[in-house]
C-alpha cells in the first residue's frame, strides 16, 4: 500500500503539498492539485482517516445514549441519526446505558477526552446534572426526553398536547371512565402526558380518580399486562384506557383479550409512539404517532451544527393521532 511520501515523490511535490490537497486547502494551485490527484489515483493511495482526524482534533464519531436497545421506540430515531451521520461523514456509536451511572461516565469521558465529537442523549434516566456540566464545554443534544430547566438544545414533541388529543378522542367516542397506564413520574414525558390526560378530563367535566391511574416501573409488555389486570379487578372498570407507550398498550390489549372482554366494544385502548408492532395487534392499535425518523435526523443535524460551533435552537415537532381498530371497531 502506497504512503504519502510515495505520492509526493510521484507528483514531484512536498509531503506538505499532498497534505494540503487531501485537506482541500485553497492555497494549492490547480495545476499542482491535478498532479497530486493523478498520483493518488495511480498509486491507489488511501489516506489514514485516523491520522487526519488526529491532526484536525476530531474523531468524526457521534455518541447516541439510550437506556435499553430492546425498546422499539428508538429504532426509527436511530435510523434517522445514522443516515444524517453518514451523509456528513460521521460514524456513530450506539451506547446502551442500562440506567447505569458507571456506563454513563464512560461515554461522557469519551467526549471529554475527544474520542467522540459530541453526544445525543435519548436516555430519560441519565444524570441530568452531569449531562448539563458536559454540555457547558462540549456539543450535546437531547432527543425526545429533555431537561426543562436546563440549557441543552433538544428536539421533541408536545407530549401534553398529544396526550390531550388521545384522551379527547376517547371522550368523543362516548367514554367517561378513562384509565391511564403511565410510567414512573420522575420522567418529564410521563408528567407531561398525565397533564394532557387531566386536561382533557377537566375540559369535559369528567371524574379524575386515582384508582384509574396505574404507574409502571418500565415501558414494556409485561408491565402493560399487569397494569390492565389490576384495572380489571376494580369494582367499577374503565370503559377506555390511555397508555403512555405502545408497548404498555399492547400488553393491556393482551390482558383484555385473555379476560374475555372485547376491544373496543367493552374497553377502548389508545397507545403512544406508533411503533411498527402497533399495526400488527388484534385489533390494531390507535396511537399517537411521533415523527421518530425525522426526530433522529433533526437531532443529528443539530449536533453536527453544534460541533461546527453554530448556535442551535430547540425544536418541537408535530404529532398525529392514528385512529385504528382499538377505538373504532
Amino acid at each position: 500500500m502506497a504512503n504519502i511520501q510515495q505520492v509526493a515523490q510521484k507528483a514531484g511535490v512536498s509531503v506538505a503539498t499532498v497534505s494540503r490537497v487531501l485537506n482541500n486547502r485553497a492555497s494549492v494551485r490547480p495545476k499542482t492539485r491535478l498532479k497530486v490527484e493523478n498520483a493518488i489515483k495511480e498509486l491507489n493511495y488511501e489516506p489514514s482517516m485516523l491520522g487526519r482526524n488526529l491532526r484536525n482534533s476530531e474523531s468524526r464519531l457521534l455518541l447516541v445514549l439510550i437506556p435499553s436497545i430492546s425498546n422499539p421506540f428508538y429504532t426509527e430515531i436511530i435510523k434517522g441519526i445514522e443516515n444524517i451521520a453518514i451523509i456528513n461523514n460521521y460514524n456513530f456509536l450506539l451506547c446502551e446505558t442500562d440506567s447505569n451511572p458507571q456506563r454513563e461516565n464512560i461515554y461522557f469521558n469519551m467526549v471529554k477526552n475527544k474520542l467522540a465529537d459530541g453526544l445525543i442523549s435519548m436516555d430519560p434516566t441519565v444524570n441530568m446534572q452531569k449531562l448539563n456540566e458536559l454540555a457547558e464545554s462540549h456539543p450535546v443534544i437531547q432527543c425526545s426526553e429533555y431537561d426543562e430547566d436546563g440549557t441543552i438544545p433538544y428536539v421533541t414533541i408536545d407530549n401534553e398536547l398529544a396526550a390531550y388529543h388521545a384522551v379527547k378522542h376517547l371522550i368523543k367516542l362516548g367514554n367517561e371512565n378513562i384509565a391511564l397506564i403511565n410510567s414512573d413520574e420522575k420522567y418529564l414525558y410521563t408528567r407531561q402526558r398525565r397533564k394532557g390526560y387531566e386536561r382533557a378530563l377537566n375540559e369535559f367535566h369528567l371524574p379524575f380518580r386515582n384508582e384509574w391511574m396505574y404507574n409502571c416501573e418500565q415501558l414494556d409488555f409485561e408491565n402493560g399486562v399487569h397494569a390492565m389486570r389490576m384495572l380489571l379487578q376494580l369494582r367499577e372498570k374503565p370503559s377506555a384506557v390511555f397508555a403512555v407507550s405502545d408497548t404498555l398498550a399492547i400488553g393491556a390489549l393482551k390482558e383484555i383479550n385473555v379476560s374475555g372482554l372485547k376491544v373496543p366494544g367493552d374497553i377502548a385502548v389508545v397507545g403512544f409512539d406508533k411503533i411498527s408492532f402497533s399495526n400488527m395487534t388484534n385489533p390494531t392499535l390507535t396511537t399517537i404517532a411521533q415523527p421518530m425518523y425525522k426526530m433522529g435526523c433533526t437531532a443529528a443535524n443539530m449536533l453536527i451544527n453544534r460541533i461546527k460551533g453554530n448556535k442551535v435552537e430547540s425544536i418541537v415537532l408535530d404529532h398525529e393521532l392514528i385512529i385504528r381498530e382499538s377505538t373504532m371497531g
